[in-house]
């Protein structure tokens, strides 16, 4: 929960179900049931647990081609307090976070960070430290809700929020800070316990991951980005041929003799065609340029 004020009053408020938040809760909990379901079915299934293993996150099955991981992940969970937990958050900071920012650019952010986290755990899981392995399945959405965390302390550091179930109020940057903490001491703690050691890293690959993305993506995000690169690429071709073109009109001019030819006079600095300036007349007002007076 928030801290809110209104029109000198204090008091605590929910945030609202957002497109995109409802969109992802949906989602992770409709996910979360099937599984359920199918254990429920049949608890020994083998086709149910092999389709978890290769949905689940597994360094050496990525680089082995199974790169949809990177993003099914973060929709699968390992128990019902790791997803409550999770969407928990995700309703509490992100709600807020897609309001600010809207439906698409929230999405990108969140994606972002999930893409993002899994790629650092996959890289971090072939080089041992900590005792990871690249064989440690790792699920669970925490990687974009960690990155969202990030953004809501740094967007909104002064705000407080409650640290649910505890009865006390937090301003959000402390609060973030203190989830930075944590992720930190439970890597190192969790040293050569596989699953945890893997997971923590998660959390922090989404943590830099959410940094990146605020210090370097444009404010618009990446359909913004790709469109200016795309005009901007367009616009220097086009330069390109009015400036080769201004080079073959130079040369068709000389080859004709034309020694009162200036480049300047026809093209501007980009190779753009100007009409060149008249020339002067001496007559006085009243004579035409054919000589014919009325």
């Amino acid at each position: 929960m928030r801290r809110t004020s209104s029109f000198g009053s204090m008091g605590l408020s929910f945030p609202p179900f957002t497109r995109a938040v409802k969109q992802l809760l949906i989602a992770n909990c409709a996910i979360f049931l099937l599984f359920a379901l199918f254990r429920a079915i049949d608890a020994t299934a083998p086709w149910a647990a092999w389709l978890y293993d290769h949905l689940g996150l597994e360094g050496a099955a990525v680089v082995h081609g199974e790169i949809w991981q990177l993003v099914t992940y973060a929709f699968l969970h390992f128990g019902l307090l790791h997803l409550l937990f999770n969407m928990l958050a995700l309703w509490m900071f992100g709600a807020q976070l897609e309001q600010d920012w809207g439906y698409n650019l929230f999405m990108q952010f969140y994606f972002f960070c999930a893409v993002g986290a899994a790629l650092v755990t996959v890289a971090i899981s072939f080089t041992g430290i900590l005792g990871v392995s690249p064989h440690t399945l790792t699920v669970g959405a925490s990687g974009g809700i960690y990155g969202l965390l990030l953004a809501f302390g740094i967007l909104h550091g002064n705000s407080e929020v409650m640290l649910f179930p505890l009865p006390f109020l937090i301003k959000a940057k402390y609060f973030v800070i203190g989830i930075i903490g944590l992720a930190l001491y439970g890597a190192l703690s969790s040293a050569h316990s596989l699953g945890q050691s893997t997971a923590y890293m998660a959390h922090l690959g989404g943590l830099l991951f959410g940094y990146i993305f605020l210090k370097f993506v444009p404010r618009r995000g990446f359909a913004y980005l790709t469109s200016e690169r795309y005009y901007g690429l367009r616009n220097s071709y086009y330069r390109w041929k009015r400036k080769r073109a201004a080079r073959k009109f130079e040369v068709y001019m000389r080859k004709h003799d034309r020694a009162d030819y200036k480049h300047d006079d026809y093209f501007d600095e980009y190779g753009n065609y100007k009409e060149p300036e008249a020339p002067r007349s001496d007559k006085k007002n009243g004579e035409g340029r054919s000589g014919w007076v009325n």
